[in-house]
């Protein structure tokens, strides 16, 4: 038996992060898992992988893991690992620098909206998905100018894209900022260019109705950026997680865990006094040193919990 065969045979079933290491000892790739022995053991079967997986199994002379009680910690555990070591065959989280803002602009020969490496004045972010950001903008020149009206918008669609005289520009910047500053503003334009995109189809105008459904996509993506992140940021959740031979409550404050505690017996006293010191602990929260950095963090904390039962999440 190989040394791969015996390493693979010796992982468990349980949660965790994993790291293959080539001959060098180097590690080049770093993953995590609600089963590491049945994921780790799917890069050596002989089902099609992709070209890029294909590369990296070729390299692999080693591998090692670490055990988590939790998914969600494993997540937050390779999401550390893959900032601090940079390994070379992961592509998502290790390039946060690369991530960006969405800038609504003050120049009126522009298209309105413009991508900007860093935070500036009337910038929105940070966002991950530039092509995303960028379709989003390219779009928004069909449309001008957006004018609120109470809880309407107007606006005209222009089939080709046109400069703004400087009224308009104006009236359109005040706009794309409450759009982009208030989440109830954000919504009520994201209803009703679903009207548009309804309304476009059932007349057979499937451009301007494949406009509206990916300005849609674009502007949903920048709500979860925007605000549902910063519902989460701005209140304090208590989570409770069946894990082997137990539960593990975690409290979180400021999108970060600030305490976590395994209990093989949980009772409504432990989860008082755990909270009780979940709530003295959060005075001590240091912020994250770059908010780009935070996203990927964030990001994880917040599609974890989105995904527990009801009866997990107890505050």
């Amino acid at each position: 038996m190989s040394h791969l065969e015996q390493k693979l045979n010796q992982i468990p079933p349980l949660p965790g992060v994993y790291k293959m290491l080539d001959s060098a000892g180097q590690i080049i790739y770093i993953g995590k898992s609600k089963c590491l022995k049945k994921r780790v053991k799917s890069y050596f079967t002989k089902s099609p992988k992709q070209p890029k997986i294909e590369r990296m199994v070729f390299f692999i002379d080693d591998i090692n893991y670490t055990v988590t009680d939790t998914h969600l910690e494993a997540r937050l555990l390779e999401c550390q690992l893959i900032k601090e070591i940079q390994p070379y065959f992961n592509s998502q989280m290790k390039n946060d620098r690369r991530y960006f803002y969405l800038k609504v602009t003050n120049s009126a020969h522009s298209k309105g909206l413009s991508i900007v490496p860093e935070r500036e004045d009337h910038s929105f972010g940070p966002f991950r998905r530039k092509q995303a950001i960028q379709s989003l903008i390219d779009m928004f020149t069909h449309l001008f100018p957006i004018v609120q009206d109470n809880h309407r918008f107007n606006f005209h669609y222009h089939t080709l894209p046109e400069i703004m005289n400087p009224d308009d520009f104006s009236k359109n910047r005040q706009t794309l900022l409450q759009i982009f500053s208030e989440a109830t503003t954000l919504n009520c334009l994201l209803n009703q260019f679903q009207i548009c995109m309804n309304k476009e189809s059932a007349q057979y105008h499937y451009e301007r109705a494949t406009t509206y459904r990916d300005l849609i996509k674009s502007l949903t993506y920048i709500s979860h950026i925007l605000h549902d992140y910063k519902h989460l940021t701005t209140r304090d959740v208590l989570l409770k997680i069946p894990v082997e031979d137990g539960e593990k409550l975690f409290f979180i404050s400021k999108g970060r865990i600030v305490l976590k505690k395994y209990f093989p017996l949980l009772t409504q006293a432990a989860i008082d006094t755990f909270l009780a010191e979940g709530c003295r602990s959060k005075a001590a929260i240091v912020p994250f040193p770059d908010e780009k950095a935070a996203v990927d963090f964030q990001n994880i904390l917040f599609s974890e919990i989105q995904a527990l039962p009801d009866e997990w999440i107890l505050k």
